[in-house]
């Protein structure tokens, strides 16, 4: 097994839901770790996977936002102050495949599907090799207790249940 670190000035977890049923809102999550080992990287396969979030590092570009999305009403950082992901699975060919695991928000583990892509492998600069991932998936936010909205005067919702999720991810073998 060969353990890997994110690159976390070339990696990134986003995420975006509809906002007032016309367009949407993109976040951030600017700090998060990981402890990920692998026999074979590309694919995921016999590796183990744990990613850490901090709530608090939230960032949507508005401070108003962000500082209501880690209180009572959504995320409550001082009780939750972590989200987690832990791997269970993976299926799929080496390019592309399906990453099974339990994501825990606010107390609640729910399982989720990510699509992965492996964009590929290079030795960088500096003569580290890099290992290149995009994962997606969506999530219903009423599944992990985040429940606040609003109803819109002329009919819908503030915000959609939906969530999507989008991690960008560079790993370097240590």
């Amino acid at each position: 097994m060969t353990t890997y670190v994110v690159d976390i000035l070339h990696s990134s977890i986003n995420f975006s839901i509809k906002h007032m049923m016309i367009t949407k809102v993109n976040g951030v999550f600017n700090s998060f770790s990981a402890q990920i080992e692998a026999e074979q990287i590309e694919s995921f396969k016999n590796s183990a996977i744990r990613f850490d979030l901090d709530v608090a590092s939230v960032n949507t570009h508005d401070n108003s936002r962000d500082q209501h999305l880690i209180s009572a009403d959504f995320f409550n950082a001082d009780r939750y102050p972590k989200i987690t992901f832990i791997k269970k699975a993976v299926e799929g060919s080496c390019n592309s495949f399906k990453l099974f695991g339990d994501l825990t928000i606010k107390g609640i583990t729910n399982p989720v599907v990510f699509d992965v892509v492996y964009t590929g492998h290079v030795t960088n600069p500096w003569n580290v090799d890099t290992y290149g991932f995009s994962c997606t998936t969506f999530i219903n936010r009423k599944d992990f207790n985040l429940t606040y909205n609003a109803i819109l005067e002329k009919g819908g919702f503030l915000i959609d249940e939906n969530v999507q999720i989008n991690v960008e991810l560079q790993l370097n073998p240590i």
